[in-house]
């Protein structure tokens, strides 16, 4: 648990304390950082932690914006460094200038369809999935039954992502999101009945596993309602006080978690919510970012970030910080991702200059000679190039009779494509 901080004192050197942190730069570093009592009582120098805390907290709290749903009040405060994110977030995330990260127009739905997998396999995992990305991405490439409540969880974000991005024009309504949520619970439940349904009582509540210690008591099951509905609403609607669309999507993320609404769940349909309303306000590059990849990788901090935000007086900046930082790491991440991938593309290039051999086939070829091992399916080509059985059945005879593939008949009806023994010479045939 987190430690409690003190009860604050104003004293008449509380104000003149603030001045002078804010003159110096050190009130600066504490709130771009936002750092809670537990950090900052080590920050005191020629004042007691004490002192110091009470003139952080005046400082934030002359500059903070109250929320409210249902009887639950909330606040946060938009730091130098939360506005400066957020103007790099709005030219390169969202509107028309995002498309300055060069994603060639016939590469958007393969990048997306990664992007989407990416996403899908973390998030996931972060709820105790447990199965390789290697795995996870061959069951949705192969359309392959998944074979465990992991994969089943996996298979289940990635259906409910591809629905987000069709419907992300719609409003969020109580049906929307108990519909989300059976999308991304189908057969992971321990009971089936609570699939696209809220909780029926208020025996739910959030575990440290490491120790059974109860960190977060949802609120009561009779409030469910008129908090989704205030949620739905903010979702929807603007203020009459602007906030920022990325600072909606924190604070929605964050509500869903902190509502609990669902006896299991909860987190990948937050996560989902988030990418959801980004979508609908026009970042339209966050069909591209695995968020969830980041957090999974500092999962210690998100839950941290919900727990000082509670534990604050449902200071909100603390998850707002947090999740700035998130995303700033998965745009960087998209953007090294994107390189790799106009890389392997220039290098397929090379293979396109042999007769008969299309953007497709290059890509195939690409993959099979630095995988020697892969077994390719029609399936899988179906669902990475986005195109009929037709047409990667087409591809992969083509390649067949070229001297590049070679066919294992599985069954009857169904054949699988592996590196043919001759690959190497048909290359140097071609001088490649």
């Amino acid at each position: 648990m987190i430690e409690q901080a003190p009860t604050i004192e104003n004293t008449d050197q509380t104000i003149p304390l603030m001045v002078k942190f804010q003159i110096n730069g050190n009130l600066q570093k504490i709130q771009d950082e936002y750092l809670y009592w537990d950090k900052i009582k080590y920050k005191a120098k020629d004042c007691t932690p004490l002192e110091l805390w009470s003139a952080i907290k005046l400082f934030r709290l002359l500059r903070s914006k109250e929320l409210k749903f249902h009887t639950f009040k909330f606040h946060y405060v938009i730091t130098d460094y939360i506005q400066k994110s957020l103007h790099q977030f709005d030219m390169h995330i969202g509107g028309t200038l995002g498309s300055n990260i060069g994603i060639a127009e016939t590469d958007k739905t393969k990048f997306m369809i990664s992007s989407i997998m990416e996403e899908a396999i973390s998030s996931s995992q972060m709820e105790g999935a447990n199965t390789t990305r290697k795995k996870a991405k061959e069951m949705i490439q192969q359309e392959k039954k998944p074979k465990n409540k992991s994969e089943q969880m996996i298979l289940n974000n990635f259906i409910t992502m591809k629905h987000i991005v069709q419907q992300k024009n719609e409003d969020l309504t109580l049906e929307n999101l108990l519909q989300i949520h059976k999308l991304m619970t189908n057969n992971t439940l321990e009971n089936i009945e609570d699939e696209g349904r809220f909780r029926e009582s208020n025996n739910v509540h959030v575990v440290n596993h490491a120790n059974s210690e109860i960190v977060h008591t949802p609120p009561l099951q009779s409030d469910l309602k008129k908090l989704i509905d205030d949620l739905c609403v903010f979702f929807n609607t603007d203020t009459e006080e602007f906030i920022h669309p990325i600072i909606k999507g924190c604070i929605i993320h964050f509500m869903i978690g902190w509502i609990h609404p669902f006896t299991d769940g909860n987190g990948r349909t937050a996560r989902a919510i988030f990418y959801w309303y980004m979508l609908k306000k026009g970042y339209w590059l966050t069909e591209y970012l695995s968020i969830s990849r980041i957090i999974k990788d500092s999962k210690s901090q998100y839950e941290k970030a919900y727990l000082y935000s509670e534990i604050d007086e449902n200071d909100l900046t603390y998850f707002i910080t947090y999740h700035t930082r998130t995303m700033e790491k998965a745009f960087e991440a998209l953007k090294v991702y994107f390189n790799q991938k106009q890389k392997e593309v220039f290098q397929a290039a090379k293979f396109m200059k042999m007769p008969g051999v299309n953007e497709r086939m290059a890509q195939i070829l690409k993959l099979i000679h630095d995988d020697p091992e892969r077994i390719l399916s029609t399936k899988e080509m179906e669902s990475r190039f986005t195109v009929s059985n037709y047409t990667a059945r087409t591809d992969l005879k083509s390649l067949v009779e070229l001297g590049f593939l070679e066919i294992i008949q599985v069954n009857k009806q169904k054949q699988n494509f592996i590196k043919s023994s001759t690959f190497e010479n048909t290359l140097k045939k071609y001088k490649l």
